[in-house]
């Protein structure tokens, strides 16, 4: 599957790690063409099954039909807003955590998420799921933790949009939990939050995450 991603930072190039492991290919959308040409070279070596990884500058058409979002919220909103028509009848993944700048609280209206603040702005044939806001940077790259498969969280109303993300997910070796429909964004969005203020009391900070044991 084609797969675009808004921004070339480290969770853009961890889920385009996760993508290209499972023979999918990634196009990177980023302001900086430099920095996104330097994680283009840095990700060609884990492309498998004749995958491909590419990087155009953020404004650039979208083709894909499946686009995940990995710029902060607040950016996100205007990149968003001015991807609109574009985004009808695609999949949106926003993995954003709407922190404030103390990063101990979300700045999202209260009965809401990022991902459906993001939703009100798109055609509403699009199809908006929040995913991989629990799951850090070096920890996706890693790809488990002491052997087990990550947790990847998904919310979403569109059944069929979840499982194509599910495919996706575990294709790249995690591991996909439908928690339910988008109003849940906002439970995992503050599980999200959770996690980041934990981070001070565990042994290895940003390399944790939540697991679902059953």
């Amino acid at each position: 599957m084609n797969v675009t991603i808004f921004g070339a930072g480290k969770m853009a190039q961890a889920i385009s790690t996760l993508l290209l492991s499972g023979g999918n290919n990634v196009t990177l959308l980023s302001r900086d063409s430099d920095k996104g040409a330097e994680a283009v070279k840095a990700l060609s070596p884990h492309a498998k099954k004749g995958a491909t990884v590419k990087v155009a500058k953020l404004g650039s058409p979208i083709q894909d039909p499946v686009v995940i979002n990995t710029i902060w919220f607040n950016s996100a909103v205007d990149i968003v807003t001015s991807y609109s028509k574009q985004l009808s009848g695609k999949i949106l993944v926003d993995i954003t955590n709407p922190l404030n700048q103390t990063y101990d609280d979300l700045t999202t209206p209260p009965g809401s998420s990022a991902a459906e603040e993001l939703a009100k702005i798109v055609p509403k044939d699009t199809k908006v799921l929040k995913a991989f806001n629990t799951t850090f940077a070096g920890l996706i790259s890693q790809g488990n933790i002491d052997g087990k498969p990550l947790d990847v969280f998904i919310a979403g109303d569109d059944a069929e949009a979840k499982a194509t993300l599910a495919k996706l997910i575990e294709a790249g070796g995690q591991h996909a939990v439908d928690v339910g429909p988008l109003r849940f964004a906002r439970q995992i969005e503050g599980l999200g939050l959770l996690l980041i203020v934990l981070q001070s009391k565990v042994k290895k900070p940003w390399m944790s995450s939540f697991k679902l044991l059953e």
